[in-house]
């Protein structure tokens, strides 16, 4: 058992100098760091040099978990209630015209192949609608990630923080939606069970939201009482912990949970900008590991089995996500430079869509649920590499971002 321990230790550290190369590699070809954290774990993992073996990752997967449960509360403190009551309801909008034309499109492009070649079926529909479903979700770690090496601020990084923010609960509603739509047209399954999956990811919401808030609450409370800058650190540590815990035992979204824990102590404690002053200081190590984490396991050889659908799926996503985020700015009279970058901000894509494609390999046949499985996992690595290159370009294009590099 100590040699496993070690082991893990030893996997950590290479993780942690891959990353500090690769990140300084990075920022030499001005290039954002979270690219250079992905490009040197998929150079270390299996699919190249292999230097942390497949068997390794599952005892890795605490970190991603962890790092995961901390971007989400640095999001969720930049959903203060000011913003939302100078803004009103505009992000909430955006975030379902973006996430649903990302649906949307998807759909239409598949459905339009499968007519095209003549080989529209029950299977085919449903393949259609469940994989298109998973369209809707955005990764908000490499975007938080760029956010804040580049200090970006701005009209357009506000709105994109939150659009990302309330991006996953949007995409959450919408796939059980399209879940319970394959599930109604598959004659092996009982009707009357859609309408129970239609209001399970309204459960999961509500759970999330129910105890982030409750943690945040406590978390509120206790920066009252202890007054340290370590023992405020600690608190902050244990109560990511334990959301991130008790979000998962009970069928909520860890990510949703820990958005839910920062946005309450933002609003509701003074000493939030103090605490997390002291938290950015603690993180950076835990950031580097996750995405080299994810690096390592994207691997390369899932590119060769996309075929059409992949392509189909990754173009139509984000010009869906573009159109959508354009129609939802023009709607809400947001300035020029939000109507015109942030489309291009929401091309990351992994965590929630990888969970999500999970669910969707249950729903189909087994055959057409891995191609969905393969599907994600491709894009993952391509959205994950050009995702963050993008997002920096198009806040540097808005003029939200005014240092070098």
């Amino acid at each position: 058992m100590l040699i496993v321990e070690l082991t893990v230790l030893l996997y950590s550290g290479i993780i942690i100098a891959t990353g500090l190369l690769f990140g300084k590699i990075a920022k030499y070809l001005k290039l954002p760091n979270v690219t250079g954290y992905l490009t040197g774990g998929i150079i270390i993992g299996p699919s190249i040099l292999n230097i942390i073996k497949s068997d390794a990752i599952p005892g890795l997967e605490l970190i991603s978990v962890v790092a995961l449960g901390f971007i989400a509360f640095t999001i969720g403190n930049e959903l203060k209630f000011s913003y939302f009551k100078k803004v009103g309801t505009k992000p909430i909008v955006i975030a379902f015209f973006e996430a649903t034309f990302g649906v949307l499109l998807v759909l239409a492009g598949l459905l339009a192949y499968f007519m095209i070649t003549g080989s529209l079926n029950n299977e085919h529909l449903r393949f259609s609608i469940v994989l298109a479903s998973i369209a809707a979700a955005t990764a908000p770690a490499s975007t938080m990630m760029v956010i804040r090496q580049y200090k970006a601020k701005g009209k357009l990084t506000e709105t994109l923080m939150a659009v990302v923010a309330i991006d996953d609960s949007v995409a959450v509603l919408l796939f059980g939606i399209g879940i319970a739509i394959a599930n109604a047209i598959n004659p092996d399954v009982v009707h009357a069970s859609a309408l129970m999956q239609i209001l399970s990811p309204v459960k999961e919401i509500f759970i999330s939201i129910l105890l982030g808030g409750g943690m945040g609450a406590i978390l509120v409370l206790a920066t009252k009482w202890f007054t340290g800058r370590g023992n405020r650190i600690s608190l902050v540590v244990m109560s990511v912990f334990i959301t991130i815990y008790l979000t998962e035992h009970f069928g909520g979204s860890s990510i949703l949970g820990s958005m839910t824990l920062g946005m309450i102590f933002a609003n509701f404690s003074k000493k939030n900008e103090e605490v997390n002053g002291l938290v950015y200081f603690i993180t950076p190590p835990i950031y580097i590991m996750f995405f080299v984490l994810s690096g390592v396991e994207l691997q390369i050889n899932v590119l060769l089995t996309v075929g059409v659908f992949g392509i189909i799926y990754m173009i139509f996503r984000f010009v869906g996500k573009y159109l959508g985020a354009t129609t939802g700015s023009v709607i809400t009279k947001q300035e020029p430079n939000v109507s015109k970058y942030l489309g291009f901000s929401l091309i990351p894509q992994a965590g929630v869509a990888i969970g999500l494609s999970l669910v969707a390999a249950q729903v189909l046949p087994e055959e057409m649920g891995a191609q969905v499985r393969a599907i994600i996992l491709a894009s993952s690595v391509i959205y994950g590499l050009i995702g963050p290159v993008v997002t920096k370009y198009t806040l540097r294009k808005a003029g939200e971002i005014t240092i070098k590099g």
